[in-house]
């Protein structure tokens, strides 16, 4: 089984990337947040990967660090989620923001992703509100989308995008600010330390 891809992001489309490793192209199939977090054409880029075999089609699943990956795995043992489905999920939220939704029972949240509907969302809180606690909210990898959940983090990890940062730095720039400064940071105070460290 392939478990891992590092070497250059060659395409991306609206939910893919082709990653050259040594001259062979693999597709893999991703969420919004992991082709942010690949960077540019022609960049170095690291995939963790799922492999998925049916009847009739073999895909690969690309995600930026091991605990988006863990994340579809579990998403994928409730019963009427798919790939398709997991991926819009792991699209609309964080996996720190799918791990509260679940520990809370938040159907709501995670009813934010396309193609979920409310019957569906209670589903999944339901059936993986118990193995919340026990799955990380992030790997920590390096260049891995580590997207600070709602509020002022979101909006701070919006202002540095604006400013041309990539979003996987703007992202990893805030969550390291915000544990500078504590949960409770102003999003203006969020901005300036994250600025600086995206800076470097």
């Amino acid at each position: 089984m392939i478990a891992k891809l590092k070497g250059l992001l060659d395409e991306a489309g609206t939910d893919w990337a082709v990653i050259d490793v040594s001259g062979v192209g693999y597709l893999v199939h991703c969420s919004t947040k992991t082709l942010a977090a690949l960077g540019e054409v022609g960049e170095a880029c690291t995939v963790y990967t799922d492999l998925q075999v049916s009847e009739n089609d073999m895909r690969l699943l690309g995600f930026a660090d091991g605990a988006e990956r863990d994340w579809f795995r579990l998403l994928t043992q409730v019963q009427g989620v798919g790939s398709k489905v997991a991926l819009a999920i792991l699209s609309a939220l964080s996996t720190q923001e799918v791990q509260t939704a679940c520990a809370n029972g938040d159907a709501a949240m995670v009813a934010r992703a396309q193609g979920v509907g409310p019957k569906l969302a209670g589903r999944i809180v339901n059936e993986l509100k118990d193995k919340a606690g026990a799955l990380p909210a992030s790997g920590g990898v390096a260049g891995a989308a580590l997207t600070p959940a709602g509020g002022a983090g979101a909006d701070a990890v919006s202002a540095l995008e604006n400013l041309g940062f990539k979003p996987a730095l703007a992202a990893r720039a805030v969550a390291a600010a915000q544990a500078e400064l504590g949960e409770g940071a102003a999003e203006g105070d969020l901005i300036r330390v994250a600025l600086k460290m995206a800076a470097g």
